[in-house]
């Protein structure tokens, strides 16, 4: 529990961290778009004020050659240049797409007018033009970087987040893999070890009783050796009946799990009974979810197993109990490797169960319903056919 909230705090610094830069470059390109813009309205204004200035003893057709001449020379900003009634003299850098000119430039010019004012120009006592600008093509294009950025950041980070988890996911499973072939090879000496000595105990009159007992608990031990060593490796699958693996499961957890326990199974009939499994890798999958499940009923409720046929081509297995349940912060992280609410707990019992369902039997496996003081319903979906 603690290593997946650490794990949570640390994607929410990353991200945290992300977005810090993503506003901070955000904001000091909006401060520089301003600047620029502020620059680009100074330099329109000066052209107006040195062509009066320059023009105050010059004739009206030298003030105009003087004007055209301060515009010609303009290669980013898009302006207009007008009369007293609006007709268009000179325009530049107005992007035009060779159709109808002068009616896109009458809407270029209807847009400027509700962008800003525009700079009056004297010609003389009684002769006005007015200059009428955009944002430069640097500025528009300066002021669409910071969101053009954002974007490569957010794919950086996407394409950095995935290999993060895939190489993070493969080193779990190669971790898991190793610890249960190791833990396969540690208990397959003293099982055999204890079958011997279950024949010393044999040739001594022990309680003949009491050895079957001993005997079933060490092929127990062989079944849970024979699990682990098949993990990291695709187990063959053979027919085998569901309705039986099922209930040969839920007897042995009565057997071995307290009184107040109660197991309800109700099998429907369904038209393809044996289906292809690995019964011991799938036995395991069904002990994994009861054990869990009376971990959190405390030892006292009630677990009902559900077999059905879906479809044609799917059996479904339910599995229920009456426990704690589960919020829906728990029931994300529930399957990943090292999650578990035991102190004792090693967090691989679901994460097992969902590769031996999913990877190894071709099949689903996910909470169905949970919440927390109403208990918990595991969903396996197995298909009828390889």
């Amino acid at each position: 529990m603690q290593l997946y909230n650490r794990k949570r705090w640390w994607k929410f610094l990353l991200f945290l961290g992300a977005a810090a830069i993503s506003v901070f470059t955000l904001l000091y390109t909006n401060r520089l778009t301003s600047e620029l813009k502020l620059e680009e309205q100074k330099k329109m204004e000066l052209w107006a004020e040195a062509n009066r200035l320059l023009t105050i003893d010059a004739t009206p057709g030298e003030t105009m050659a003087l004007i055209l001449e301060i515009l010609r020379n303009n290669t980013t900003v898009p302006v207009i240049l007008t009369e007293d009634d609006d007709n268009i003299v000179f325009h530049r850098n107005v992007k035009l797409s060779g159709r109808n000119d002068e009616v896109q430039l009458e809407k270029a010019l209807q847009k400027m007018k509700k962008y800003r004012q525009p700079i009056p120009v004297k010609i003389s006592d009684e002769e006005w033009q007015y200059i009428y600008y955009y944002d430069s093509i640097l500025l528009r294009k300066l002021q669409w970087f910071p969101i053009v950025q954002l974007l490569v950041v957010f794919v950086f980070m996407l394409i950095a987040y995935v290999a993060f988890s895939v190489a993070r996911k493969w080193e779990q499973d190669q971790v898991w893999v190793g610890m249960a072939r190791e833990t396969a090879h540690q208990l397959g000496t003293p099982t055999t070890s204890l079958l011997g000595w279950l024949d010393v105990l044999g040739m001594k009159n022990a309680d003949p009783q009491l050895l079957d007992e001993m005997r079933f608990d060490i092929q127990r031990l062989q079944t849970i050796t024979s699990r682990f060593s098949k993990i990291g490796s695709r187990p063959e699958l053979y027919p085998e009946d569901i309705t039986q693996v099922v209930q040969g499961m839920a007897d042995y957890l009565k057997k071995r799990s307290s009184s107040f326990v109660v197991f309800n199974l109700h099998f429907e009939t369904i038209p393809v009974s044996h289906i292809p499994l690995s019964r011991s890798l799938f036995e395991w999958v069904i002990e994994n979810i009861c054990k869990n499940a009376i971990d959190a009923m405390e030892g006292e409720g009630q677990i009902t197993i559900r077999l059905f046929a879906h479809r044609n081509d799917e059996i479904v297995l339910d599995i229920s109990d009456t426990g704690k349940g589960m919020s829906k912060g728990v029931q994300k992280t529930v399957f990943k490797p090292g999650y578990s609410t035991k102190a004792r707990g090693w967090g691989l019992g679901l994460t097992l169960s969902r590769r031996i369902v999913e990877q190894y039997h071709g099949g689903r496996i996910f909470i169905l319903a949970s919440s927390p003081g109403k208990g918990t319903t595991f969903r396996i979906v197995l298909p009828t056919k390889k």
